[in-house]
């Protein structure tokens, strides 16, 4: 502890020292912090036993402040670290606190600085004031039942713990004025140009400051423009210009080219990063454009909330390599695309999803089901209220390119919600559609979100028929349901236009030791009840997990289909989970080998999938076996299908016919299948070969 207050103290005594160059420092105070606890904001403890890491939970302060198995109640945890200032008379010292749950209150120097009750967002906390030479600085977070009932609480139907804590970084901001509050981006790739937006605290001047600026290529720094930009383009203390890019470079899961901006003015310098990208919804074609061009989103979920709540969670959302390797792991599975689902994880989450090209449905943490259930659960939250929640949302994430879609809220239905988007929606100057989950999409160039979970039947109490639960669920052409056709249809019944995004639609969840969910026990019971070890599960689990991917895609009536989920909890203890995602070794992030072995080529962007839903056939049966070719990609796919089909290990028979698909087109390959005249268990394959992997499609039948 003595070792960071020591090189703070440096850092912050190099800065107070008169020097031109420095403009701006940005110091953090992640690291090890004392903790304790109390009862109320009012009673700050004398007694400091603990230490803790910020950013992290309270959990996982030593030695441990409480044991807490159910969820967190009517508790004060106190944080505390000391600074040292030489010299305070900077003109801008904020404290900025990126994240932290629930209900924040600041204190220096025994006095009260202010407090923020948004869990979800950044704080920001003018510090000078309070400031003197050697500073003793105390962060307060409460429990989420003790937040007021005006604003989101973040609720979730599948969570009980809700732990408290610091959950993102931690900074001093140290500048002179002109200070640059915020900037917004706005890419224009028509015309290679960026428009910049920034604002200004001018504080004691007489006129418009001049400001400077610089773009640099973000690996190699090599500046592709800089300039000064006239005081005739300053507004209300916002300052608002374009500059061009020369030989623009486009930002895409394929290519993730970055730059970074910098404004500089007298007193101050800031930098940020952004990708020259535009995304929008066609509700012409229901397809997503990226970059002006059609583009399918294959993806998955992180439920970094629910993950908090995992018992081997540790330190990992804080860990950066850890973090960098899951989303490249999430790259390997074909994914182009996750849904920070029902919350947001640590900023530098999203810093990485950037650099490794990777395409963001951000969804503010707002779940309260069907009609009535906001009412019941948030009626007190008015909309002018998430509208400001979702401004300060909208503020910490909009430069990014990641970020291609402002989810508002998770599976709800309420006006309430959409009233809110319309009064941010102009904020955003990219203009990215927003979902808005299971109530009307707000506008007809957003996204809506689908979950049709087919299994979920079972876990109702009804039983597959004697045909198998595949002829029950595939043997008819599906839309998508479970959304707002379903729950909020139009008066005239037509359907709404948007493209959809197909985020959930599996209900097959195991625990990573192989057990199943209690959303799940009776779904494998009746569905696969010849799966009775794990390792027997986890095949089952991902043999149809495949299927549905393979299903929804060919579907063509999906913008997107993504996988639920790649990152959660995982509970197979008491209290039991309801979900889990996919990997058995969570520090390493090695995936269960059944889920990599048939999810990952379900997931290719040129893919397959067998039309043959029959449990059992007759001997030497004649069967036309459609079998369907996707491409998802701009490349021409000109190779050979081949039907291959096996009984065990034993190669029973192969034809081979010619495919040549155009991009971003499907086609039906048929083949005339002959049963064998054996009796017993088979399997049906169709294969190709995709830039020399091996992509296939798999069915089970009988002989009988």
């Amino acid at each position: 502890m003595k070792k960071l207050v020591v090189c703070l103290s440096l850092a912050l005594y190099l800065f107070g020292c008169s020097n031109p160059q420095i403009l701006r420092q940005e110091i953090s105070l992640n690291g090890t912090w004392k903790i304790a606890k109390s009862e109320s904001v009012n009673q700050i403890p004398s007694d400091f036993q603990s230490e803790i890491e910020v950013p992290g939970l309270v959990d996982m302060a030593t030695p441990k402040i409480d044991v807490q198995d159910t969820a967190y109640n009517s508790t004060v945890y106190w944080y505390k670290r000391s600074f040292t200032l030489e010299n305070p008379g900077s003109e801008v010292i904020q404290l900025k606190i990126n994240k932290a749950a629930y209900h924040t209150w600041v204190y220096l120097n025994g006095k009260f600085v202010g407090e923020n009750v948004y869990s979800f967002t950044p704080s920001l906390f003018n510090l000078k004031p309070f400031l003197n030479k050697e500073n003793e600085l105390f962060i307060a977070v409460g429990c989420r039942n003790n937040l007021p009932d005006t604003v989101t609480h973040g609720g979730d139907f599948e969570k009980m713990k809700y732990t408290p804590g610091i959950y993102d970084d931690v900074k001093l901001i140290v500048s002179g004025n002109p200070f640059i509050a915020n900037v917004q981006t706005v890419p224009n790739i028509k015309s290679g140009e960026l428009r910049v937006v920034a604002e200004i605290q001018i504080e004691n001047a007489t006129e418009n400051p001049e400001v400077s600026y610089a773009v640099r290529e973000a690996v190699t720094k090599k500046v592709v423009a800089e300039g000064v930009v006239g005081q005739e383009r300053f507004l209300n203390s916002k300052l608002d210009f374009t500059l061009k890019i020369p030989d623009c470079k486009l930002w895409s899961p394929e290519s993730p080219f970055l730059y970074d901006l910098e404004l500089r003015t007298s007193g101050d310098k800031l930098t940020t990063r952004f990708g020259m990208r535009s995304f929008e919804a066609s509700k012409d074609s229901g397809v997503f454009l990226l970059n002006g061009k059609p583009y399918f989103l294959s993806g998955t979920n992180v439920c970094i909330y629910r993950f908090f709540e995992d018992p081997n969670r540790s330190n990992l959302p804080w860990d950066t390599k850890w973090a960098t390797l899951l989303h490249t792991q999430f790259k390997t599975m074909n994914w182009n695309s996750i849904r920070y689902c029902i919350g947001f994880p640590p900023e530098k989450w999203y810093e990485i999803a950037d650099s490794l090209g990777i395409l963001i449905q951000d969804e503010f943490p707002i779940w309260t089901g069907g009609k009535g259930g906001f009412e019941k659960l948030m009626g007190k939250i008015k909309a002018k209220q998430i509208a400001a929640e979702y401004t300060d949302w909208m503020r910490e994430r909009w430069n990014h390119p990641c970020v291609v879609i402002w989810d508002a809220q998770n599976e709800s239905v309420t006006d309430s919600i959409g009233k809110s988007i319309q009064m941010v929606r102009n904020l955003d100057l990219s203009n990215r559609p927003w979902d808005n989950g299971y109530a009307p999409p707000a506008s007809e160039t957003d996204a809506i979100e689908s979950h049709p979970y087919l299994f979920v039947k079972y876990y109702a109490g009804e039983n597959p028929s004697k045909d198998g639960y595949m002829k029950d669920f595939f043997s008819t052409v599906r839309l998508p349901n479970n959304d707002p056709n379903e729950h909020c249809p139009k008066p005239n019944g037509e359907r709404y236009s948007n493209p959809v995004i197909n985020n959930e639609y599996s209900w097959l969840w195991l625990n990573r030791d192989g057990t199943t969910t209690t959303l799940t026990d009776r779904v494998y019971q009746v569905a696969f009840p010849k799966a009775i070890t794990k390792e027997q599960k986890f095949e089952a689990c991902a043999k149809n997990t495949a299927i549905l991917t393979e299903y929804w895609r060919a579907s063509g009536k999906c913008a997107g289909v993504m996988h639920f989920c790649g990152l959660g909890y995982s509970r197979s203890g008491k209290p039991r989970g309801q979900t889990s995602d996919n990997f058995i070794d969570l520090k390493n992030l090695v995936y269960e080998p059944y889920f990599y072995k048939y999810v990952k080529p379900a997931f290719n962007p040129v893919g397959l999938m067998v039309e043959f839903w029959e449990k059992s056939v007759k001997p030497e049966q004649k069967i036309i076996v459609p079998v369907h070719l996707i491409n998802d990609t701009y490349e021409v796919f000109s190779d050979s299908v081949k039907l291959v089909v096996w009984k065990d290990q034993q190669l029973i028979g192969k034809q081979s016919l010619a495919a040549d698909l155009k991009g971003l087109k499907k086609e039906i390959v048929n083949f005339s299948f002959v049963a064998p005249a054996e009796k017993g268990n088979y399997r049906m394959e169709a294969v190709i070969k995709y830039k020399n992997e091996e992509v296939f499609s798999t069915r089970e039948f009988s002989v009988n």
